[in-house]
């Protein structure tokens, strides 16, 4: 049999090892799923406490139940270790570490750099590697392949197997998880994705084919960035209808009465997670070499990052109007995380929000149940999660909502408050809030 033969006979029968790199919100579940599918599956991370905590049997993940890692890791079929040197007796191989944009707004492809680094030293015939981290169209061949390739004069296709399929995780949710929800895979070549698919479909229910790793690396930008610039949409139309007098909330509802033509999306203080604020820019950053300008993209961007300042501004009016100045007045943030009902303060606009407040003089504390503290490195700031959520509220000059997570009881939240900034329509159904709250 041919290595192409050999590596699928052994994947569809569950033989082949698999190792995950990068053991955060997108490896883990991925390593459970596979795990969980039969196969025998060795996470690697150099974060020594994600590697005790797994071999422990314990998750510190939400999505992702210690109960399930538990019974993995003591059927055998899931174990974990920083040792990359495990990589010469894998496989198949999926990279998930993270891609972060620098500061100058460019890629961070140091991770992905590092790990396939590792991969050169072991890479070996009759093994399939697919990368997941969201990154420019291009990446796979052009960084991958032209590494990866030179070792050892193995042939793709042929001698190894490459291809991307990008993460599609969404923390928090429940309908949609890594196991239903289908995924995209393109290979280098038309072995490359069939190798990759028949692997993947050992445990995820639906493999959607493409012809190349560039359409599925630009597949996973195009979702984002049809979200980001649909957030930079009723961003910009929340900033309109204040200054025409018009509650936006009741605009986008109504437009969402329509059946057909209309998808609703909502505002918000700005955007968080590590997809939808950046991705869009890798696209935009990629495009830079054609000498290409992606608009859209550039101008959802302006919009967006501008929330959090555009908020401050508004929590500043609204103390104006109740004679108080922010500068010496105590503000409440309530809410961290960068959507409801998670521990993930990733790009979060809490962030950005709390350190407007504190620059223009506010006395900020924050609280949210899922993240117990908050510490910015750039700007060099640290806060504790207030203990007592109804007593902060009770003392604060002002309240503002930045998560709107569904634990807190906002008509009691109102009622303590002397003023409520809502920047998520949070308090939508509190009753006799017309005088104390002020809705973005």
């Amino acid at each position: 049999m041919s290595t192409k033969e050999t590596l699928i006979e052994a994947l569809k029968a569950k033989k082949a090892p698999i190792a995950v790199l990068g053991l955060g919100y997108v490896g883990l579940p991925l390593a459970v799923v596979f795990a969980e599918a039969g196969f025998q599956v060795m996470g690697i991370d150099p974060d020594s406490r994600k590697v005790d905590c797994l071999n422990q049997g314990v998750s510190y993940i939400p999505d992702v139940k210690t109960e399930v890692v538990e019974k993995l890791v003591r059927s055998g079929n899931l174990k974990a270790t920083t040792d990359f040197s495990v990589l010469q007796d894998m496989a198949a191989v999926s990279i998930c570490v993270p891609t972060p944009l620098r500061k100058t707004g460019d890629p961070d492809m140091s991770f992905i750099l590092s790990a396939t680094e590792e991969l050169t030293k072991y890479m070996h015939p009759g093994m399939v590697i697919v990368l997941e981290s969201t990154t420019y169209p291009g990446t796979t061949r052009e960084v991958l392949l032209t590494k990866l390739g030179s070792e050892r004069g193995l042939r793709v296709g042929e001698d190894w197997f490459l291809a991307f399929s990008p993460e599609r995780v969404d923390p928090g949710r429940e309908d949609f998880t890594t196991i239903n929800t289908p995924k995209v895979m393109g290979g280098i070549t038309e072995a490359c994705g069939e190798v990759a698919s028949i692997w993947y479909e050992g445990a995820i229910e639906t493999i959607h084919r493409v012809s190349s790793a560039e359409a599925a690396e630009l597949a996973k930008l195009l979702e984002n960035t049809f979200r980001m610039i649909n957030i930079g949409l009723v961003n910009e139309l929340a900033i309109m209808c204040e200054r025409l007098g018009v509650d936006v909330w009741e605009v986008i509802d109504a437009a969402a009465t329509k059946p057909f033509g209309f998808m609703k999306f909502t505002p918000g203080p700005g955007l968080g997670g590590h997809c939808i604020p950046i991705d869009p820019l890798y696209l935009s950053w990629k495009m830079k070499s054609f000498h290409y300008n992606a608009r859209f993209i550039e101008l959802a961007s302006e919009i967006n990052t501008n929330m959090p300042r555009y908020v401050v501004s508004r929590v500043m009016e609204a103390l104006n109007d109740r004679s108080k100045a922010l500068k010496g007045s105590k503000i409440l943030v309530l809410g961290a995380a960068y959507k409801p009902d998670i521990d993930d303060i990733r790009e979060s606009p809490a962030l950005d929000v709390i350190g407007l407040l504190q620059q223009k003089g506010g006395i900020v504390q924050y609280h949210d149940p899922y993240i117990p503290h908050i510490y910015h490195e750039v700007d060099g700031w640290y806060l504790d999660s207030v203990q007592d959520v109804m007593q902060a509220a009770r003392d604060a000059d002002a309240v503002v909502i930045i998560t709107n997570h569904k634990v807190y009881d906002y008509q009691a939240i109102v009622d303590a408050s002397a003023f409520v900034f809502d920047s998520r329509n949070a308090t939508r159904n509190v009753a006799n809030s017309a005088d104390k709250v002020v809705r973005l």
